[in-house]
């Protein structure tokens, strides 16, 4: 793991590792994008969504980011901490890492 302006960056290999109670997952691609394939139990809130969705999500949990190739889910990431989000991981490379 490597931690980047206060969030963590994590492969997305390894994501498994970061599950557990109380983990929220969060696929921050478009709805069209994930109709193609996702996470197992990940919850779809778009980028553009964030700023009027972050109330679904628990500050106090871990939250698990990912996109389709780390850069928007880098832009969540960066949103939640500088809203008080205290424990936020971006899974790096997003799902084109996972479909290697």
């Amino acid at each position: 793991m490597t931690t980047v302006n206060t969030y963590t960056e994590h492969p997305m290999s390894d994501y498994r590792s970061l599950l557990g109670d109380g983990v929220q997952l969060v696929d921050v691609r478009e709805p069209e994008e994930v109709a193609t394939g996702t996470l197992p139990d990940a919850v779809n809130i778009p980028l553009g969504e964030l700023p009027v969705r972050a109330s679904e999500l628990a500050a106090d949990r871990r939250v698990v980011l990912f996109c389709r190739s780390g850069g928007r889910s880098a832009q969540a990431a960066e949103y939640l901490i500088a809203r008080g989000f205290g424990d936020v991981i971006d899974l790096a490379g997003g799902m084109l890492a996972h479909q290697k």
